[in-house]
């Protein structure tokens, strides 16, 4: 066989690849120069991100296994996981009433505040001046809690409106924020109450976006309103839903700002949450191990429980 390559040919293919070296080193050195420009940008945010989480969450990580009263760092004493054994240590409130607390709080405050949310968008959405509705029932959000806390609290004396409406219809007074039984319902009602309105607003959105022409085919087919209703709007509602589930359970989990304004945790720990309690334990009472202890506690519990309503609603949408 006759070699039909010349020697410039071969000469040019020999020398081919050295010839790209150099723009492929050109491109890499561009490529480091960009990300060191980029990691520039972002240093002032990665430097607070560092100074006001990483370093507190590991300052918090190290006096959850320590006893430490405050002040001088001297005297911080590790006791490994004592902190965290005292918490669930018999005789202790921590598990039963506090925790348990937190989790009907926060469950009873989601509940009722994405039940009046839906409804409440959905007859929304179908009167006119619907920008002003939604400002309305937004308003308590603007409203500071303090404010929202001493207004509710007034009205749920004995001699405040809503005993005043239960005796003009004939029944007794309750003592709902001085009784055991009916003080954390109670607080559950105004939370609730005070977060429906972002959970309006973002359901609203949720409605606007669903496609009309679902709603026309169902009319053409005949489909009742509560049938559209369940069968449409809300499965096309479920990524506002689950927003909303999410947003106002980690809400829940972690508030205790209109606790301390109406019940103070009282009586008794009857209102007593996980997060006042850590409030307490390192304000109050001098022990931020075990502060730091409950409230890494916390953490684990808010990871657990928005994982599980993740998981919740992304298997109902595969098996949608």
């Amino acid at each position: 066989m006759v070699n039909t390559l010349t020697p410039e040919t071969t000469g040019r293919a020999a020398h081919t690849p050295a010839a790209t070296e150099p723009a492929v080193g050109g491109r890499s050195r561009n490529r480091r120069r960009q990300a060191t420009v980029a990691y520039l940008f972002l240093a002032p945010t990665l430097l607070f991100f560092a100074v006001f989480l990483i370093l507190p969450l590991g300052f918090a990580l190290l006096l959850s296994t320590s006893r430490w009263a405050g002040f001088d760092l001297g005297d911080i004493d590790p006791v490994g996981l004592d902190n965290f054994t005292g918490l669930f240590a018999a005789g202790s409130t921590f598990l039963t009433p506090i925790l348990t607390n937190t989790l009907l709080f926060a469950l009873g405050t989601v509940t009722l505040a994405l039940a009046g949310s839906l409804l409440v968008a959905t007859c929304i959405d179908k009167l006119r001046f619907q920008g002003l509705w939604r400002t309305l029932y937004f308003l308590p959000i603007v409203t500071t809690v303090v404010a929202v806390g001493n207004v509710w609290k007034y009205m749920y004396e004995p001699g405040g409106l809503v005993n005043g409406v239960l005796n003009a219809l004939g029944l007794g007074s309750v003592a709902f924020l001085q009784d055991p039984d009916t003080a954390l319902p109670s607080v559950v009602v105004v939370q609730a109450w005070a977060s429906v309105g972002s959970a309006i607003l973002i359901l609203t959105a949720g409605l606007k976006s669903v496609p009309e022409s679902y709603y026309e085919a169902a009319a053409l087919d005949g489909a009742g309103t509560v049938t559209v209703w369940w069968k449409i709007t809300l499965p096309l509602l479920r990524p506002s839903l689950l927003f909303v589930c999410v947003t106002q359970f980690l809400t829940g989990l972690q508030s205790f700002a209109l606790i301390i304004v109406m019940t103070k945790g009282g009586p008794g720990d009857a209102t007593n949450v996980a997060a006042l309690e850590t409030y307490r334990q390192a304000f109050s009472y001098g022990d931020w191990g075990t502060a730091s202890a409950a409230a890494f506690v916390l953490f684990v519990v808010v990871l657990a429980v928005t994982l599980v309503q993740l998981w919740i609603f992304r298997r109902k949408g595969e098996d949608a």
